[in-house]
């Protein structure tokens, strides 16, 4: 009985130790981090001594590059329409037929330089009806303009001023634009000179509503970067600088930027451009039929397995598409190996063939595809 009294008094004597030397030990660890803690914050810590945390930022956009780049290249534009006279005007006016005060109306929007001598691309909106167009460049030289050309059809104009080796933006490829990549919108909104917006690619090939019945080309490029009135004619760049497009428009219902912004895609301004400095005007080719997007109700009712694609409704008797061997029913998959996924697609690529020119249409027939070469 003693004996095992005595080894329980020394189990407890021996935990009572090491449970000492145990706390005593976590004291010391706790008062040596606490110093570490206020030598640090501090800032008398030998940085060698304590262990920095580091956290690395990756896959975060950073557009400096490519704005301050593009942004040399874009433009203020001013055009001034003269000889308006202002409506109304007093009573007494009416009655003894005082002349009314001439009254000039200024429009405001932007420009890129897309060559080193001058040439200037805005859009058809901007400058329509314009008896004055002065270009404002980013370093505030102010130089008069002269119309080369205006296409309405697809918004776009050209126009030129007096100057040589002006910073341009090098061109890129609106086609290799992806879903949700980022772009820059510049231009001058609300006078606002040389503002920097960035969104994403919301969607391609957008088309507008039609309520004047006008001939129009457009496969749209929409974003969500910020476009006000005042940036139409300016650059969408992606983040290599390169221009992708020009914004255009907006959708809205109050006149300012409420979520989505379109712009024509530049692989379309750039043949418009072309045309009008190698021929004064636009060369557009023509297809020669009637089309329709395929939805899910069209497919049902024409025995189609895919729910994508142009549907031919009808070809132009003596037409290009008609001596091509295109026949109504065909669906458009590719024009010149571009994909063709709606109306607004088909224009896009058809728009960017001169008259004369030869396209290779892919299209399904009876659930097969072929190949149908049509001379423009």
């Amino acid at each position: 009985m003693g004996k095992k009294l005595l080894n329980i008094l020394l189990t407890v004597v021996i935990a009572g130790f090491v449970g000492y030397l145990v706390a005593n030990w976590t004291l010391k660890r706790r008062l040596q981090e606490q110093e570490e803690v206020a030598t640090v914050v501090s800032g008398t810590a030998d940085k060698k001594s304590v262990p920095q945390r580091r956290v690395e930022v990756t896959n975060v956009a950073n557009f400096s590059d490519a704005a301050e780049s593009a942004v040399q290249a874009v433009v203020y534009v001013k055009v001034t329409q003269r000889n308006n006279y202002q409506q109304g005007g007093s009573l007494l006016d009416l009655i003894f037929g005082f002349p009314q005060t001439p009254r000039d109306q200024v429009g405001l929007g932007s420009g890129v330089i897309i060559r080193p001598d001058g040439y200037i691309v805005t859009n058809n909106h901007v400058i329509a009806g314009a008896d004055l167009i002065e270009v404002t460049l980013e370093n505030n030289r102010v130089y008069p303009a002269k119309l080369v050309g205006t296409d309405p059809a697809t918004d776009i104009a050209l126009i030129k001023i007096e100057a040589e080796d002006l910073p341009t933006v090098p061109l890129g490829n609106s086609d290799d634009l992806r879903l949700g990549e980022w772009v820059l919108a510049i231009g001058s909104p609300y006078d606002l000179r040389s503002t920097i917006t960035a969104g994403i690619v919301s969607a391609k090939g957008r088309s507008m509503p039609n309520y004047d019945g006008q001939y129009r080309v457009e496969s749209f490029i929409q974003t969500d970067a910020a476009v006000n009135p005042g940036n139409s004619g300016g650059a969408l760049v992606n983040a290599a600088g390169e221009l992708v497009g020009i914004n255009t428009s907006i959708i809205s219902r109050t006149g300012s930027y409420t979520g989505y912004s379109f712009a024509v895609p530049v692989n379309i301004v750039s043949k418009v451009v072309d045309d009008f400095i190698e021929f004064g005007e636009v060369q557009r080719a023509i297809l020669g039929v009637s089309i329709v997007d395929v939805n899910a109700e069209l497919a049902a009712q024409a025995n189609l397995t895919d729910i994508d694609g142009v549907y031919v409704a009808n070809v132009q008797k003596d037409s290009p598409a008609e001596r091509g061997g295109l026949l109504q029913g065909d669906v458009i998959k590719e024009v010149n190996l571009n994909p063709v996924h709606n109306s607004a697609g088909l224009q896009e690529q058809i728009s960017r063939l001169r008259p004369g020119e030869k396209a290779v249409v892919t299209v399904l027939r009876e659930g097969k595809q072929r190949e149908v070469i049509v001379a423009l």
